[in-house]
C-alpha cells in the first residue's frame, strides 16, 4: 500500500459528516477524448477509469513515461478534490488562532485543561496540519496528472511536493526558455538539481498543454501555496504554546521541534503513543541527487536531528545524541500526555541526564597511571670473605694471556687488518714488544684448571692419570707413554691399542722396545709413591711379610 492509499485510509476512518459531501466519492471526472494526445488513431482505455469517469482513488503512484501519452487528462477543477482550503474548519481555526495570537499568554490552566478553549484550539491545530499535509499531497497528485503530460521526467527529479508545485509555476508551457533561467528556480531549488532539470527539459517528450488544462494545474499550484502559508501560520502559533500543552518535549527539543513533532506526529496524544525510533525519522525527506554521490546524504534524520541541541554537537556524536534525544522525547510526551509535571521538572532532569551522558561521550580516555620508581635502596650483598673467596676470586679471574690479547698498541695494524673476513683481534699477545725481544704471557698457577681428588682417582684407575703425586692437570699426562687403555680385554694388560715394540730412532733406526717396561715402571711406583695410596697401604709381597708374634706362654 502506498503512501496515498494510506492517507485515503486515515480519511475514511475518520468519517464524513453527514451535512458535507464527501470529496472523494462525489467527484467523477470526466474525462477528455484521448485523441488529444495520440490524435484518436487508437481508442485508449485506462484501469483508473470506469464507463468513462475517473475514479480519484486510482490517482496514486507516479506513471512510467512510456504510458504518458496514453494518460486521461482531468478535466474537473481542483476544488473538485481539495475542499479543506475553503472548508468552514480551516476558517474557524484560523480565526481562533488570530484571537488567542493578540492575548497574554498563560502559564497555568485553570480547571480541567481538556475545557479549556485555548487547548482545544492547540489540539485542532495540530490535527488541522496533518489534513493539510494530506490536502498538499492530493493537490500534487492532481497537478502532476496533468503537467506529466507536458514534463514527464519532472516527477523523478523533484520529488517534494511543494519544489514540484513551484517548478510548475515557474516553467509554465514554455520550458525549453524558463528552465534556462535560473533565477526563477534558484529561491527553492539546489544549483545541482537545477542543471539536471534544464537539461532534461531540452530533450524531454512532453507537448504543449492546451491553456484550459494548464490553468487548471496552476490553479491547484497556488491552492497548494496558500495551504502551506496557513500550515506555517499554524506551526508558529502553536510553537508560541508549546510551554502551555507539552512544556516537558519544549524543554527538550525546543519549542519550535516540540510544534514539528507534534503536527508531524498529529497531536500530543498520537506522539506519545509513538516509539522512539520512529519519533527520529519524523520530518525525513526522501532525497533524489540524481544520479550524484550519496555520500553526503545522511539517512534516518529528521527534526530531532536539525535541532539546535544536535547540531551545536560535533558531527561525529550527532546520530547518537539524535537517538538518546528521541528516548527523551517519547518519555517526556508521555509525561505531558497525562498532564504531569506542568513546570517541566520531567523535562529539565531529563535534559541534565542527556547532557551529563553527552559530556561523557566527549571526555578524553582517562591518562594512564603513573607510578612511582621504588625507593633505590640496596640491601648489604650476602658475599663471602676470607681466604677461600680470595682463592675462588682469583682462579676465576682474567689470565695474563686474555689481558694481552686486549692490550692494543697504538698506530699498529694487526695481523688480520686485511682479511676478506675480518676476526677478533689478537692485541698484542705474540708481537714484538718495544724493547725489542717477543712477550711470552707467564703462566699463572692461580689460574690453571684444578682436578679433585674424587677425578684424580678415577682417572688413575682407567690409565688416564699419572701416577706421580701432582695435583696440575698440566702434569698429568706424562703416565699416558704409549696412549690411554683400551676398552677391550680390559681384564688383561693394559697396553693402547696403537702401542709397538717396534720404534726408529735416528742413531739405530729400527729398534724393538721391551712392551712391558712401561708397566713394570708404574708397578715399581705404586709401592711408595703412589698418588692415591698412603703410607697405611704401602704395598708389600706376601712372601716378605713378617709372620704373626707367638702367644706368650701361660
Amino acid at each position: 500500500m502506498s503512501l496515498a492509499d494510506e492517507l485515503l485510509a486515515d480519511l475514511d476512518d475518520a468519517g464524513v459528516a453527514e451535512d458535507e459531501e464527501d470529496p472523494f466519492t462525489s467527484a467523477k471526472l470526466e474525462l477528455v477524448d484521448a485523441s488529444v494526445v495520440d490524435n484518436g488513431d487508437i481508442e485508449m482505455t485506462d484501469s483508473s477509469t470506469t464507463n468513462g469517469v475517473i475514479i480519484p482513488e486510482n490517482l496514486v503512484g507516479p506513471r512510467k513515461p512510456a504510458h504518458l501519452f496514453h494518460a486521461p487528462m482531468i478535466s474537473a477543477p481542483i476544488s473538485a478534490f481539495a475542499k479543506l482550503r475553503n472548508s468552514e474548519k480551516l476558517t474557524s481555526v484560523m480565526s481562533q488562532i488570530d484571537k488567542f495570537s493578540r492575548q497574554e499568554k498563560r502559564t497555568k490552566i485553570v480547571g480541567p485543561v481538556e475545557a479549556d478553549p485555548e487547548y482545544n484550539c492547540i489540539v485542532e491545530s495540530n490535527n488541522l496540519i496533518v489534513e493539510i499535509d494530506n490536502e498538499i499531497d492530493i493537490i500534487h497528485k492532481y497537478a502532476r496528472d496533468i503537467y506529466q503530460h507536458r514534463f514527464p521526467e519532472l516527477e523523478s527529479l523533484v520529488p517534494q511536493p511543494m519544489d514540484y508545485l513551484k517548478v510548475i509555476l515557474a516553467l509554465d508551457n514554455d520550458i525549453l526558455e524558463r528552465s534556462k533561467n535560473t533565477n526563477l528556480l534558484a529561491s527553492f531549488l539546489t544549483p545541482a538539481t537545477i542543471m539536471v532539470v534544464t537539461v532534461t527539459a531540452s530533450t524531454t517528450q512532453g507537448v504543449q498543454l492546451d491553456p484550459t488544462a494548464l490553468n487548471r494545474a496552476k490553479d491547484a499550484c497556488v491552492m497548494a501555496i496558500e495551504l502551506f502559508e496557513m500550515r506555517k501560520t499554524i506551526m508558529d502559533y502553536v510553537e508560541s504554546r508549546m510551554s502551555f500543552i507539552s512544556p516537558n518535549v519544549s524543554i527538550l527539543v525546543g519549542a519550535s521541534t516540540a510544534a514539528k513533532l507534534m503536527g508531524r506526529a498529529g497531536g500530543l496524544t498520537a506522539l506519545s503513543k509513538m516509539p522512539s525510533c520512529n519519533i527520529q525519522v519524523l520530518g525525513a525527506h526522501r532525497r533524489n541527487l540524481a544520479g550524484f554521490s550519496n555520500t553526503a546524504s545522511l539517512p534516518h534524520t529528521g527534526y530531532i536531528y536539525h535541532s539546535e541541541f544536535v547540531q551545536k554537537l560535533p558531527p561525529d556524536l550527532r546520530i547518537r545524541a539524535a537517538r538518546l534525544l528521541a528516548n527523551k522525547v517519547a518519555l517526556a510526551a508521555r509525561v505531558d500526555s497525562f498532564h504531569r509535571s506542568q513546570d517541566g521538572t520531567v523535562g529539565e532532569q531529563m535534559l541534565l541526564e542527556v547532557e551529563k551522558k553527552i559530556d561523557k561521550w566527549q571526555e578524553p580516555p582517562p591518562v594512564k597511571q603513573v607510578k612511582a620508581l621504588p625507593a633505590p635502596i640496596d640491601p648489604p650483598a650476602k658475599k663471602r670473605g676470607g681466604r677461600r673467596y680470595r682463592k675462588m676470586k682469583e682462579r676465576l679471574g682474567m689470565t695474563e694471556m686474555r689481558r694481552s690479547a686486549n692490550r692494543i698498541q697504538f698506530g699498529q695494524v694487526s695481523e688480520d687488518a686485511y682479511q676478506s673476513d675480518l676476526g677478533f683481534s689478537l692485541g698484542s699477545l705474540g708481537q714484538r714488544g718495544v724493547a725489542g725481544h717477543l712477550r711470552v704471557p707467564t703462566a699463572d698457577s692461580k689460574t690453571k684448571a684444578r682436578v679433585s681428588k674424587a677425578l684424580q682417582q678415577k682417572l688413575s684407575k682407567y690409565g688416564g692419570l699419572s701416577t706421580m703425586p701432582t695435583t696440575a692437570l698440566g702434569a698429568a699426562t706424562s703416565s699416558a707413554v704409549w696412549g690411554t687403555a683400551s676398552s677391550v680385554r680390559r681384564g688383561g694388560t693394559e697396553t693402547a691399542g696403537t702401542a709397538s715394540s717396534v720404534t726408529f730412532t735416528p742413531a739405530q733406526g729400527l729398534e724393538i722396545v721391551n712392551p712391558m717396561a712401561s708397566q713394570k715402571q708404574v708397578d715399581d711406583h705404586k709401592k711408595y709413591f703412589s698418588a692415591t695410596a698412603g703410607f697405611i697401604k704401602s704395598k708389600t709381597s706376601s712372601n716378605d711379610s713378617m709372620p704373626p708374634p707367638a702367644p706368650k706362654d701361660a
